[in-house]
């Protein structure tokens, strides 16, 4: 891998903090990564790109609305172009990581689940070989009960340091097997 296109939306810096963290070991790989925000990224295309991150909260089982609009649109984009073809035969070379980032207050990993999957499903439409999907638990903000009470436990200042630095050094050897 050359190149990689991270698109992320945070509201409260915790998927951010896993996009700055993937970033990093992509970059320890050699990797070339562009980062951009949702309404930032709308003319990319993806088939400029080895490796295409995107990152959202899971919100009701869903990713974020701007990562939402964002993959409905590009996917949309492709559709026009003809770019998505019968049966989405695998294009070589062209790749995709997903990652999500959860509180667990209710049910915990359930929820972020299905977001993670929903997202895969606009690269694997395209062509692209979904490469791995991340999921990680994430500190509540602004509401000490959902982020002590729910079934996660404890679950402030997660990710933690320990937690990004693990995360780093998933990308860099995803980058590295690739």
């Amino acid at each position: 891998m050359k190149t990689a296109l991270m698109v992320y939306w945070s509201q409260t810096g915790n998927t951010e903090k896993v996009a700055q963290a993937i970033k990093l070991g992509l970059e320890e790989a050699g990797v070339n990564v562009t980062v951009k925000k949702p309404a930032d990224a709308a003319s990319v295309d993806y088939l400029d790109y080895d490796l295409v991150c995107v990152g959202s909260p899971s919100i009701q089982w869903h990713p974020a609305k701007p990562i939402d609009d964002f993959l409905k649109n590009k996917l949309a984009a492709y559709r026009k172009q003809g770019s998505i073809k019968p049966s989405a035969p695998k294009i070589s070379g062209k790749n995709a990581l997903i990652f999500v980032t959860y509180s667990g207050p209710h049910t915990g990993l359930d929820e972020a689940t299905p977001a993670g999957k929903y997202m895969c499903q606009f690269f694997e439409h395209i062509g692209f070989s979904v490469l791995d999907e991340w999921y990680i638990l994430s500190e509540f903000h602004g509401n000490l009960e959902n982020s002590t009470l729910g079934r996660m436990g404890d679950i402030r200042g997660k990710p933690t340091i320990e937690d990004l630095q693990k995360i780093k050094q998933d990308a860099k050897q995803l980058a590295s097997k690739h």
